[in-house]
């Protein structure tokens, strides 16, 4: 960051100070900032003669309208027999490859691609855990302008084809079964029933893993293992396709628990851009960092990570549970693998927190020198843990973007410090506010998040949408001509940004608003709450809170932890926080990316249809909810 501001500053001939400046010239002088980057983080293409036009447009607006590049040719650049990828499934099978040995995969798979007639614009959609041969796939398929997406196996036979039947793959990429918590889950039926769903698949690629990968061949149509798939094909060098800086690169999917996931279109040039300016400069990622994140390929931070190796970065996979064998297995992984970056979930280090374990104390954590927490917001609580609990010098970057941008909104800065509770600012080249009701910009009061001028990473589009009729709803029909992401949100004083919950989750009691994570940074401090989660139910012409939470093993909700919690919420957010109902509940359900679903529990609890189970990874929860006499009084 620290460069990268000199780099600016001898460029422009302006001089800036810290970050915040950066930022405010990144706004000014749009097409200047962009430019920068792709000098800055090396980007291996033609830049052509225009940066932005119709950059007043939102949607609209183009980037670099002449370029011609290749997403993978820019992460591919490694070379030699350094560490490209590490893998580690629980503690059943672990391996690496070198950056020879991943050109060498890249180069095969791609040739067998090419073979069956895969070119530009053609999807090719992996059901895989988070294995190198999925990145792999992904840099084959890039490589060549295919167009990549993908789901994590453990999702069902429904929620595969509400994603993969929309976007009609040529080309499957499965495992044939994964770990979890130390037991083995074949998925060699759910493969047979879904890709006699999918009409438009010409083979099945099979990666041996934890199934039966034998059955799952003879029982699919034109399917092989990858081996078999590469065998005919020698290794040479990988041939790059250069397409326009808007050609496809990924397309992700919505968390799908309001009705079938809407498929967002990324673009190739966006995408390289913004994960360049964001491991860079707000990751600090360096050649020969080793940068890990918990995640799964049905998660948007899986496409952020891989792109950690157009850093020259190791990537350091993880598939499995997490406290599969105890909660201290990835930090385990941390100090055999010199982790620099250690990603993972709010969740995950409340969670850690909960179990006692302190790896300040069990774990030499040497070379760590960042911890980045997404997926929901990090409670102060959390925040001082990481610092208490896991190491003192480090720098915590709490992040929130999404799948939307498949990048963040607002995120770290190595340069400036970290206090607890807040995000540390906006993206780089990110016009991002908090508004009010009315469209005003407001500081120090909870608002919507917005981004009020056009970015690289928008989407392209979503897939099959006739006049972006839908693309146009999700993020600009609030405000015209600008992005609302729905996040209700806070800009602090000193231009740090909290995040208060999802705005379409926002409780409404008294026509007072508030966000749901306040009230968890309370409730989920106390020791007899291992999580809760919170909504508005309906009631007596106006929204009352109700709060369930999940109790400590041998915890009972009774009348004094029942008062304890509501004064802990009274006391440390307000009076209007406190729930008019607190029930114990058993499981919590939530998303496969490990998100709550707190939108399906209301639906739930006011006899609605929840629309799409599949999207959760542990749907039976919802029932848990259902006519609870608890809330009919």
């Amino acid at each position: 960051m620290t460069r990268f501001r000199a780099f600016c500053g001898e460029r422009s001939g302006d001089s800036f100070a810290d970050t915040p400046a950066l930022h405010r010239w990144s706004l000014d002088h749009t097409e200047d900032f962009w430019d920068a980057i792709w000098d800055f983080g090396g980007v291996v293409g033609e830049k052509g003669e225009r940066r932005l036009i119709d950059g007043d447009k939102m949607p609209g607006a183009r980037f670099f309208p002449d370029a011609k590049l290749n997403f993978a040719e820019n992460l591919l650049r490694g070379t030699g027999g350094r560490d490209a990828i590490v893998f580690k499934g629980e503690d059943k099978v672990s391996y690496r490859w070198s950056w020879d040995e991943l050109r060498q995969k890249v180069s095969m798979l791609q040739q067998a691609m090419r073979a069956m007639g895969i070119g530009p614009g053609d999807r090719v959609a992996a059901l895989m855990p988070n294995m190198p041969e999925a990145v792999a796939g992904m840099l084959a398929a890039t490589s060549i302008g295919a167009v990549w997406s993908s789901a994590s196996p453990d999702f069902g036979e429904r929620g595969v084809l509400d994603r993969f039947g929309q976007i009609e793959p040529k080309l499957l990429i499965a495992c044939d079964g994964y770990w979890y918590n130390g037991k083995a889950f074949d998925i060699g039926d759910k493969l047979k029933a879904v890709t006699a769903r999918l009409p438009t698949l010409e083979k099945t690629v099979i990666v041996s893993y934890a199934g039966d990968t034998g059955n799952a061949i003879a029982t699919l149509p034109n399917a092989d293992t990858m081996d078999g798939f590469m065998a005919p094909h020698m290794a040479r060098e990988v041939e790059f396709t250069r397409l326009p800086f808007d050609h496809p690169v990924y397309i992700l999917f919505s968390s799908g628990t309001t009705g079938v996931p809407k498929c967002i279109v990324h673009r190739a040039g966006g995408v390289l851009l913004q994960h360049l300016k964001e491991h860079l400069l707000h990751a600090d990622t360096n050649p020969g960092d080793r940068v890990f994140y918990f995640t799964t390929l049905g998660w948007m931070m899986w496409n952020w990570l891989v792109s950690a190796l157009a850093c020259e970065a190791t990537l350091l996979l993880f598939d499995g549970s997490p406290f599969a064998g105890g909660p201290e297995i990835l930090f385990d992984y941390a100090d055999a693998e010199a982790m620099t970056l250690f990603g993972t979930s709010a969740k995950y280090i409340d969670a850690v927190r909960k179990s006692g374990l302190e790896p300040k104390t069990t774990h030499r954590l040497e070379k760590l020198k960042s911890m980045a927490s997404t997926g929901s917001p990090l409670s102060p609580e959390n925040f001082d843990f990481v610092y208490a609990g896991i190491k003192s010098d480090i720098h915590l970057a709490s992040i929130s973007g999404g799948t939307d941008i498949v990048s963040c909104f607002v995120l770290g800065d190595p340069t400036r410090p970290v206090y607890s509770g807040e995000i540390q600012g906006p993206g780089l080249g990110m016009k991002v506010e908090v508004w009010n009701e009315n469209g005003q910009p407001v500081t120090g009061e909870k608002g919507e998040l917005v981004c009020a001028a056009p970015f690289p990473v928008m989407p392209l589009k979503f897939w099959n949408d006739e006049g972006d009729k839908k693309y146009h709803a999700a993020y600009f029909e609030r405000f015209d001509n600008v992005w609302c992401h729905g996040d209700y949100a806070e800009v602090t004083p000193r231009g740090g940004i909290i995040i208060h919950g999802r705005s379409d989750a926002t409780l409404n009691p008294g026509g007072v608003r508030i966000g749901t994570a306040e009230i968890y940074n309370q409730v989920e401090q106390m020791d007899e709450v291992l999580e809760a989660i919170c909504i508005g139910q309906d009631w007596d012409d106006d929204v009352r809170v109700i709060l369930f939470v999940r109790l400590t093993e041998g915890v009972t909700l009774d009348e004094e932890l029942t008062k304890a919690i509501k004064t802990k919420i009274r006391n440390g957010a307000s009076p209007r926080h406190v729930p008019a109902k607190v029930i114990a509940i058993a499981d919590i359900p939530r998303t496969k990316s490990g998100k709550i679903t707190e939108l399906a529990v209301r639906d739930v609890v006011h006899g609605r249809e929840v629309k799409n189970k599949e999207a959760l990874a542990n749907p039976e929860a919802l029932d848990l909810y259902r006519d609870l006499d608890a809330l009919k009084s």
